[in-house]
């Protein structure tokens, strides 16, 4: 929804175990700890896109208020404004998760580093071969060529030794 991947407030209500009401209660008393990009009330028509899209409601039941939809950022600050049992568990469980995220993220940059020194080495051999093969491919062109490998016997004799010619 408007760009995000997002969790619906009734939802996280059963995660964290505590009632809808209350969550939403908690938010509003908290209000400048959302901001925009952390969590946001559902329009009118997104409401309804989302309950054709998934029939969320059974004939009959209505809400009374539209729902909060909450970004993962705004999934973690709600976690630590919470007071129940399961929310301090889900805040811990996520701050365990920001630490291996970071450590992964250090991780990753040595191991960049590595790819990148073994890229430019492979890049220096490279550049090494290729002038080799130019310095081969660029012989006089008024010097002959020396013939390599084995020669027929009824070829004509330039001065190399013939593997083929026998010896009385």
């Amino acid at each position: 929804m408007r760009g995000y991947k997002v969790m619906l407030d009734y939802d996280l209500a059963v995660l964290y175990g505590v009632e809808t009401k209350r969550l939403k209660e908690r938010v509003r008393r908290n209000s400048s700890r959302f901001p925009e990009d952390f969590m946001f009330e559902l329009t009118s028509e997104e409401f309804i896109s989302l309950r054709s899209q998934f029939a969320s409601l059974k004939r009959g039941q209505h809400i009374k208020y539209l729902p909060f939809a909450f970004t993962e950022q705004g999934v973690a600050m709600l976690s630590s404004i919470l007071n129940s049992e399961k929310a301090v568990q889900v805040n811990i469980e996520i701050m365990r998760a920001f630490a291996k995220y970071r450590a992964l993220l250090i991780e990753s940059k040595d191991f960049r580093l590595e790819l990148k020194a073994l890229d430019e080495n492979i890049n220096q051999i490279f550049r090494f071969l290729l002038q080799k093969i130019d310095a081969l491919s660029q012989r006089p062109s008024n010097q002959p060529m020396k013939r390599i490998g084995y020669r027929r016997q009824d070829e004509k004799d330039t001065g190399q030794k013939n593997c083929h010619k026998k010896t009385p």
